[in-house]
C-alpha cells in the first residue's frame, strides 16, 4: 500500500558549494588543498555551470527543496571586499532553482571560510563572530533575502570543531580541546544568532546538527560514560541552547542566552551513523552492519533512533530530516537504504511525530572533502545520469509510495 505523506511534506537534496563548485581561491580550504591536506577539488560536480540543468533533473524527480551554501570566500574575497560577479552568479542560480520550481534553501557556513577570516582566527577570535560573522549575515540577508525560500544557517555546527580543531585533517588542522570547545562556544552562539536574524526574513530556518546515537553495546559502566559523553559533546550544546536559552559545552561554564531559545523555525539533522561501545570503546553499531566506506555502520533503522531521541528532547518542535545519504557505489545498497528509511519516516510520522520532510544528501555525486571522488553519495551521477535509486524519492514525492 502507498505511503500517505502529509501535504507540503518537504523531499529535497543537500549539497555544499566546496563540494559541488569546487574550492573557492580565496577559501582556506582552497590552500589546504594546495599545501597537499585534502584531494583536489576542481570545479566540483560541475555545478556552477551546470545548475540549471540539475534543477530541471531535480524538478523531474519532484525533489522540489533544494538546500545550498553561498560561499562566503566567493562573496566576500578580502574582508569588507564583495564580488560583484559572485553576488550575480549566486543570484542567477537561486533565480533559476525558482524558474525550475524548486525552493532553493540557503546555507552560509558548510565547514570552509574565507583565507582572510580563518588568518584572523576564526571562531577561535570572538570579535570574529560579533564582527565579520555578523556583518555577513547582514550581507546575506540583504543581498539574497528575496530568493531564498528558507535557511540553513550553519552545516553541522557540532561536527565543524572536532573536524578542524579535534585532530580530524580539517583546516586548520589543530588538535588542541581548549580550542575545540572554545570554537564550540563560538559556532554554535554564531548558528543561533545567525538564526533569530534570518527568521526575520520570513523565511522559515532549520538547524543542521550533525547526529547520530551513542549505544552501550554491554553492561560495562565505561560504555555508558563513553555514550553519555559523546551526547554532552554532539548533543546538548546546539539543543539545549535552543531548548532553554543555556550554552553548556563540556569543560566550559554554563552561558545564558535566553535570547537564542527557540531561535529555530524546526530542527533539522543530518543522519548518517550511530555508534556502540563495548568496554567502554567505541564499535561497529550494529556490530553486524555493513561498513561504510568511511569507517561507519550503514544503518537506516538508526535514523528512527535518533529521530525517537530527538523528539523525546525537544518534543514541541517540528524536526527536519536535514541530511539522508549513503556514501556507496552500490546504487541496489542505497535503493534499500531509501527505502527503509522512508519507512521508518512513515512510521515515527503515524505515530505523531512532527516531521516535515526529507532532504537527501546528496542530488549529484560530488567532491567528498579529504576522500576527493571516490565516495559516491548522489542519485545522479557526474554524467548526469539519474541513478535507479533515485525512483524510490521520486515516488514517494510525486505521491506515489
Amino acid at each position: 500500500m502507498a505511503t500517505e505523506w502529509p501535504d507540503g511534506f518537504m523531499w529535497g537534496t543537500g549539497a555544499s558549494s566546496t563540494q559541488c563548485e569546487g574550492a573557492a581561491p580565496a577559501s582556506d580550504w582552497w590552500d589546504w588543498e594546495r599545501s597537499g591536506h585534502a584531494p583536489l577539488s576542481g570545479d566540483g560536480n560541475g555545478f556552477g555551470t551546470r545548475f540549471r540543468e540539475d534543477f530541471a533533473l531535480l524538478s523531474a524527480l519532484g525533489l522540489d527543496h533544494h538546500r545550498l551554501s553561498i560561499e562566503w570566500a566567493r562573496l566576500e574575497p578580502e574582508s569588507g571586499v564583495h564580488d560583484p560577479a559572485a553576488v550575480a552568479h549566486y543570484r542567477e542560480v537561486l533565480s533559476a532553482a525558482h524558474e525550475a520550481g524548486i525552493s532553493p534553501w540557503v546555507s552560509l557556513h558548510h565547514f570552509t571560510l574565507p583565507r582572510w577570516f580563518a588568518d584572523a582566527g576564526g571562531f577561535l577570535v570572538a570579535s570574529n563572530r560579533t564582527d565579520a560573522w555578523t556583518r555577513h549575515v547582514e550581507f546575506m540577508v540583504d543581498t539574497f533575502g528575496d530568493l531564498a525560500a528558507g535557511w540553513q544557517p550553519i552545516n553541522e555546527t557540532n561536527y565543524y570543531s572536532q573536524a578542524a580543531y579535534g585532530g580530524h585533517g580539517w583546516p586548520p588542522g589543530h588538535n588542541d580541546a581548549a580550542e575545540r570547545a572554545e570554537v564550540d562556544v563560538a559556532i554554535q552562539l554564531a548558528n543561533a544568532e545567525a538564526a533569530v536574524r534570518l527568521r526575520q526574513t520570513g523565511a522559515p530556518v532549520s538547524s543542521i546538527f550533525g547526529l547520530s546515537a551513542f549505544v552501550p553495546q554491554d553492561d560495562d559502566p565505561a560504555s555508558a560514560a563513553a555514550a553519555d559523553a559523546l551526547h554532552a559533546h554532539l548533543w546538548a550544546p546546539g539543543l539545549g541552547l535552543f531548548r532553554d536559552g543555556v550554552l553548556r559545552v563540556p569543560g566550559r561554564a554554563p552561558i545564558e542566552r535566553s535570547d537564542l531559545a527557540g531561535s529555530f523555525d524546526m530542527i533539522g539533522f543530518s543522519y548518517y551513523s550511530n555508534i556502540g561501545f563495548r568496554a567502554g570503546r567505541p564499535r561497529l553499531h550494529p556490530p553486524d552492519a555493513e561498513r561504510s566506506p568511511l569507517g561507519y555502520g550503514i544503518s537506516a533503522d538508526g535514523l528512527g533512533t535518533v529521530l525517537d531521541r530527538l523528539h523525546a528532547e525537544v518534543p514541541d518542535t517540528p524536526i527536519l530530516v536535514a541530511e539522508y545519504g549513503i556514501g556507496t557505489d552500490d546504487d541496489e545498497l542505497r535503493t534499500r537504504y531509501l527505502e527503509r528509511g522512508l519507512e521508518v519516516v512513515a512510521e515515527r510520522l503515524a505515530e505523531g511525530m512532527d516531521i516535515r520532510g526529507l532532504f537527501h544528501w546528496t542530488a549529484v555525486d560530488n567532491y567528498e572533502w579529504l576522500h576527493g571522488f571516490d565516495v559516491a553519495f548522489g542519485i545522479v551521477d557526474r554524467a548526469r545520469k539519474v541513478k535507479p535509486s533515485a525512483a524510490v524519492l521520486q515516488r514517494a514525492a510525486l505521491g506515489r509510495a
